[in-house]
């Protein structure tokens, strides 16, 4: 699944797990939550995940920063944790979560080859840009889309309809890349060229939408589509 991609005219990146370790937070906190660190921050996404499925198929939109509060509010209580100083803490790191360390070559990279670049986020404008200008990253970024344009979380077609309309372009000519398999599906099927970067070796998804390819990190993009 490495072959080359050809007549892309821009990158569009999903922000959470791809570009920015949604793990880094609840790391951070390793002192204050102990052997509990890594279960709550895995119950911690799991839950944020689930709840913007399922508050789209409720028809109940709320902002991704609510649903962030909501998946951490029931992580803690899962986990035993009754600590508002910390929650408050967890939340103020998930605006400013480390960026994975390849990410600023690689954008500066690309937008030096010609390449158009944009976030394609579920997360909240106040989110992105607090975790875009936190990585250092907005110089080498052409757009940063939310899916709050579009009032649904992903996969809805919306809200990849909006790199569409925003970038003025088809969505074979978007080369769109997530570490979130069922987002890299739901691209796919959208109709854009996906290239799925599996950070942690995950098994594919069970859903339309086949990825053009599959990388282990973002290295090796610009290769991938000649820019």
């Amino acid at each position: 699944m490495t072959n080359r991609i050809d007549g892309i005219k821009a990158c569009v990146f999903d922000a959470y797990g791809t570009l920015f370790d949604v793990h880094s937070a609840a790391a951070r906190c390793r002192d204050d939550l102990g052997d509990k660190a890594d279960a709550l921050s895995a119950l911690w996404r799991q839950k944020q995940l689930e709840y913007t499925w399922l508050r789209s198929l409720m028809a109940a939109h709320v902002d991704f920063w609510q649903v962030t509060g909501d998946a951490l509010d029931y992580a803690m209580a899962a986990t035993a944790l009754k600590d508002a100083a910390l929650r408050e803490k967890l939340m103020s790191l998930y605006l400013t979560l480390d960026v994975y360390e390849e990410v600023p070559e690689i954008l500066a990279r690309l937008q030096q080859s010609g390449m158009r670049t944009a976030i394609l986020s579920n997360g909240s404008p106040m989110m992105l840009d607090a975790a875009v200008t936190s990585a250092g990253i907005a110089a080498n970024l052409d757009h940063v889309l939310s899916v709050e344009d579009a009032g649904i979380f992903k996969v809805a077609r919306a809200t990849y309809q909006l790199a569409v309309d925003r970038l003025g372009l088809q969505p074979a000519e978007i080369c769109f890349m997530s570490s979130n398999a069922w987002d890299a599906a739901g691209a796919a099927h959208f109709g854009f060229q996906v290239v799925w970067i599996n950070r942690f070796g995950q098994p594919r998804e069970r859903l339309p939408g086949d990825p053009k390819a599959e990388l282990k990190s973002l290295h090796a993009l610009p290769d991938l589509i000649g820019a």
